[in-house]
């Protein structure tokens, strides 16, 4: 059995070490708001926060993440109150969805780490996640209104 600490609960598994954290989270634990898109890191949709760093679950083995703090979309906010929440609320943000949480665990590294982006910081910081429905406009202006209202809390 492996332990491992996610949006702050202890699990225990009983999955083998490289087994990539999106399989564990979903299948092993539960929480099935992490999506699996390409399974080769490259659309961005697995992304969740390990230690405060944003990581494609996907290509994630569980051996990395032990003794580390996992948060996942659920840990955000259990109730939508984050900001980022609010604001992806607000603008309107999901067109089909299925990109949400890596994109909202991506905005909530920016704005982690840059509290007031302009949009080329937006651009850059998001470009790594691929949204089918090209709901680009909305997620830059939900970012800009989280940042607003404090979104790297």
């Amino acid at each position: 059995m492996t332990k491992l600490s996610v949006n702050r609960k202890q699990y225990e598994v009983d999955d083998d070490l490289d087994t990539p954290l999106l399989w564990v989270i979903r299948d092993s634990i539960g929480l099935t708001g992490t999506k699996y898109g390409c399974g080769v890191a490259q659309c961005g949709s697995c992304t969740i926060h390990v230690d405060g760093h944003a990581k494609r679950s996907c290509v994630t083995p569980m051996k990395a993440a032990v003794g580390k703090e996992i948060t996942t979309i659920e840990g955000v906010s259990p109730d939508s109150t984050h900001a980022l929440q609010k604001a992806w609320i607000a603008a309107d943000v999901p067109q089909c969805g299925y990109c949400q949480s890596g994109q909202i665990m991506s905005a909530a590294i920016l704005l982690k780490e840059n509290k007031r982006p302009t949009d080329a910081d937006i651009d850059s910081a998001m470009s790594g996640i691929i949204c089918r429905c090209g709901t680009y406009p909305r997620i830059r202006e939900a970012i800009k209104q989280a940042a607003i209202n404090g979104g790297g809390k």
